[in-house]
């Protein structure tokens, strides 16, 4: 099976870093294949990132529909343009943020999320309520790192992290740690080693997920919410998006 992971922004080295974690758990069988949009932010911190993110993650899942991938995985703890990519990908598309919280609700009686900037609280919070992880997720934690400072060589990124994490277990009645971000994907072993609980990194979950849907023929369903988009004429700089 080929799976194509997706990090929306454009910053190689994480992208990179984000290729490795998921190459590390996939099946020998299965072929991972890391991309950034030709477009969009270096990073992804807010709504308007988001917003922006989203059509390079569709312009990658049109791309790989025409390379015959069977599943995708968008690797940003937002989830950008998840719902879109499902209207239009044959094959199972997850978010690493849906992944990583329903893997975590396996193994825990209740998991904390920690996350770089404040200001990216609120739309982790919205997914876990839009995700039903509501009676599972004890907190949403925030470090103020920036995204690329998980980019910095020899920077305080790591240990930030693990104190945060370390005060998750002991204030906020969690037994697991939610990692909220994709440029944290290297950091998931030493983090549990350190903390003493295990720590879940969404892009690892997200890859072993897409292999059990694949495996089972499972993709989404046309039904509902998901149908494909209406065909209809799109204007300006957006016509190449329009729905065929």
């Amino acid at each position: 099976m080929k799976i194509k992971v997706i990090n929306p922004n454009t910053t190689q080295s994480m992208t990179d870093k984000i290729g490795a974690a998921a190459m590390d758990v996939a099946n020998a069988q299965t072929q991972v294949v890391a991309v950034s949009p030709r477009m969009g932010p270096v990073s992804i911190e807010g709504h308007y990132d988001e917003a922006i993110s989203a059509i390079g993650v569709i312009d990658e899942v049109l791309r790989g529909e025409a390379e015959g991938f069977d599943g995708y995985l968008i690797a940003c703890f937002d989830d950008p343009g998840l719902g879109a990519a499902r209207e239009i990908a044959r094959g199972p598309v997850l978010g690493i943020a849906e992944a990583a919280m329903h893997t975590a609700s396996y193994i825990s009686g209740g998991f904390t999320v920690v996350s770089t900037l404040h200001r990216s609280r609120i739309i982790l919070e919205h997914l876990v309520r839009a995700y039903g992880m509501e009676h599972k997720c004890r907190k949403v934690r925030t470090t103020e790192l920036a995204v690329l400072d998980l980019e910095v060589e020899g920077s305080d990124a790591q240990s930030i992290l693990v104190e945060e994490c370390r005060r998750a277990i002991a204030e906020d009645g969690s037994d697991c740690i939610v990692l909220g971000c994709a440029g944290m994907a290297d950091l998931a072993a030493t983090i549990s080693r350190e903390c003493g609980v295990p720590v879940v990194d969404g892009v690892a979950s997200g890859v072993k997920a897409l292999e059990g849907l694949i495996g089972l023929g499972l993709s989404t369903s046309r039904a509902g919410g998901y149908a494909r988009p209406l065909r209809k004429t799109y204007v300006g700089s957006m016509a190449q998006y329009e729905p065929r």
